[in-house]
Order: C-alpha cells, then sequence, then structure tokens
C-alpha cells in the first residue's frame, strides 16, 4: 500500500527549517532534556577522553581490576590494583588511600624499563620517571577521572601507550 501524500511530503521535506520547525525542535529538545538529561560532566569527560596525544599513541586494554585489604600501621585500608596491557608493555597500579580525598599510586612497568609516566586528570597532569627497575610513585593525588601515558626511555619509534580513563 503507497502512501498517496507521499510526494507531497517529498516536497515539504526538501523546504528549509522555518521558525515554526525551529519551536517544535525546542520542544523535542525540552522533552529528552526532562526525561533523559545529559549526565554531569559528560562534556568534561569527553573532551578529557578525546585528545591529541591519544590519536597518536597505542591504547592499553584495563586486564585486571580488583581490591585488596592490608594492614599498615595498625590501620586496615583497602588497596584498588589494575594492570593495563599494550602490545609495548603491561603497567600495574595500586591506589591506596592518603587521606580523606586524596590517594597515592605505586606503578610498575614491564618489561622493566626507564619511562617517563604522565598522570592526567581533568584539570591537571603530573609527570614522574619510572626507574630502571620499571616503578614509579605519584603521592598526594586527588580523586577523579584519570588515565596514564607511558613514554619508554629508550629512544624507538613505539608511539607512547595510554591507558582508558579511570576514577580514582
Amino acid at each position: 500500500m503507497t502512501n498517496p501524500n507521499a510526494e507531497a511530503w517529498e516536497l515539504l521535506a526538501e523546504l528549509p527549517l522555518d521558525d515554526q520547525d525551529a519551536a517544535v525542535l525546542a520542544g523535542l529538545a525540552a522533552v529528552y532534556d526532562s526525561l533523559d538529561p545529559m549526565p554531569a560532566g559528560l562534556v568534561e569527560r569527553l573532551q578529557f577522553a578525546v585528545s591529541l596525544d591519544a590519536l597518536n599513541a597505542e591504547l592499553a586494554e584495563l586486564q585486571v581490576a580488583g581490591e585488596l585489604a592490608g594492614a599498615r600501621g595498625g590501620e586496615v585500608s583497602e588497596v584498588k590494583t589494575l594492570t593495563f596491557t599494550s602490545d609495548a608493555l603491561t603497567t600495574m597500579v595500586t591506589i591506596s588511600a592518603a587521606g580523606p580525598d586524596r590517594v597515592r599510586i605505586d606503578g610498575w612497568i614491564a618489561p622493566a624499563q626507564e619511562a617517563r609516566v604522565e598522570l592526567r586528570q581533568v584539570a591537571v597532569s603530573r609527570t614522574v620517571t619510572a626507574d630502571s627497575d620499571g616503578r614509579f610513585v605519584f603521592d598526594d593525588v586527588p580523586h577523579g577521572l584519570s588515565r596514564f601515558l607511558v613514554r619508554v626511555a629508550v629512544a624507538s619509534s613505539r608511539p607512547p601507550v595510554i591507558t582508558p580513563a579511570v576514577e580514582l
């Protein structure tokens, strides 16, 4: 069965949008905003996730995420362990509480090698050097969406390795 008005609809579809169309679309957008609002911070997270370095880097995959309970000085604290793998290297980090709104990150790169490790958060970026055993530390890190960018110290044509963003 064919629509007898199909030709008329095709002609209308070719016309430019007018003020009435804009009003209908604005009303429809308001309905969607009230029924399914955009999550808070989505724009900032997207801007953080898409960066020029990410386009030129090898992306590591999150392989293992776990939580451990440890005792330090009579206190029991939770430690989160994350492992990221890529073709070039594996990066493991442990995240432990360092205050009410801060964490400490201890990390290791395998195969062990010197590297520059950058911790990127939405508003700030910090860089440390992994030693020849592949060990690195970030002290006093605020909670928030974070990712690691690893550049091996040995001159090579390998791109840096970037991890997916994780919430600390």
